[in-house]
């Protein structure tokens, strides 16, 4: 099974691919996707046409995403979590299911710390899928939530900090569809 992690962020998002049908987890892409647009519409778009993109590559059967957390800056997380919302539906739209997960949970899991830094988690993502070096920050972000899925998915995870609710499949293909009641 192949899984999609999304590190969300309105100038560079994250995204770290691993094979997961194996018993360990086995390392298949990672990156992170550009955004050079300044307008905030053509910002979102952005990041909505490269997950689209990473999607369409690498078939990805789940996509896992850092959850929002409450940042100091008010402006930088209403980005954050604009950038989340934009991944969020262009996974959907692509009739994905999507899990979110805490950014403490992801750092606990994959470095057993879960105030780790940046440092520790590319090194010990590097270490869990044996890379010959180190993956850049976001890179690293994005693996590790893919990796804290993966683990959640085979019961190694507590889901206290896991978010229980994910995106489910409509019953309709088509917003288009939809009739109110």
């Amino acid at each position: 099974m192949i899984l999609l992690g999304i590190d969300p962020g309105s100038r560079r998002t994250g995204y770290g691919v691993i094979d997961a049908s194996g018993r360990v987890p086995r390392y298949i892409a990672s990156g992170f996707i550009r955004i050079t647009a300044e307008e905030l519409a053509q910002r979102l778009a952005q990041v909505y046409a490269g997950i689209g993109e990473l999607i369409g590559e690498y078939r990805p059967a789940e996509v896992a995403i850092e959850r929002v957390f409450v940042a100091k800056n008010a402006d930088s997380a209403l980005k954050l979590g604009q950038a989340r919302g934009s991944a969020i539906v262009c996974a959907a739209n692509h009739g994905l299911p999507v899990f979110e997960y805490a950014a403490t949970l992801v750092k606990q899991t994959v470095t057993g710390h879960g105030g780790a830094d940046k440092a520790t988690m590319q090194h010990m993502v590097a270490s869990t899928l044996k890379l010959d070096g180190l993956p850049q920050s976001d890179a690293a972000d994005a693996l590790g939530i893919a990796l804290t899925h993966c683990f959640s998915q085979r019961g190694l995870v507590t889901r206290g900090n896991a978010s229980s609710a994910r995106s489910r499949k409509s019953r309709s293909s088509s917003w288009r569809s939809y009739t109110p009641q």
